[in-house]
């Protein structure tokens, strides 16, 4: 495991958008139902939210700070950094496959059927 790297400031090129605190784990829903967490193959496959981590100078539409709903596995891999905060993970993710922007964080209590589903169950 490598040692996050330190960091005075990170700036974000063109119209790219970066990410932290995207969540990869289970989620239990106030109904009691365990959703499954992300095993790189089918379980898990849903889209994540995130909060803005940095924006590129061509980038009018979202704001640092706020908060992005991005399609699966539309973000790259993650890039461990040490800032004034302490240590976060770093992602660009496709901002065309940004669904939604929230200001405030959402809850994440959502049902999707591919987290229901595996994919060798459905033939």
């Amino acid at each position: 495991m490598f040692a996050p790297i330190k960091v005075n400031e990170i700036r974000a090129l063109k119209d790219h958008v970066l990410v932290a605190d995207m969540n990869f784990e289970g989620r239990k829903l106030s109904s009691g139902i365990l959703l499954l967490g992300d095993d790189l193959r089918s379980a898990g496959i849903r889209p994540r939210w995130a909060q803005v981590y940095a924006v590129g100078p061509e980038q009018t539409d979202i704001q640092v700070g706020q908060w992005v709903l991005v399609a699966h596995g539309r973000w790259t891999r993650g890039v461990g950094i040490e800032d004034n905060t302490g240590d976060v993970t770093i992602r660009r993710i496709d901002t065309n496959d940004i669904l939604m922007v929230s200001d405030v964080e959402p809850t994440d209590d959502n049902i999707s059927t591919a987290d229901l589903i595996d994919a060798k169950d459905r033939w």
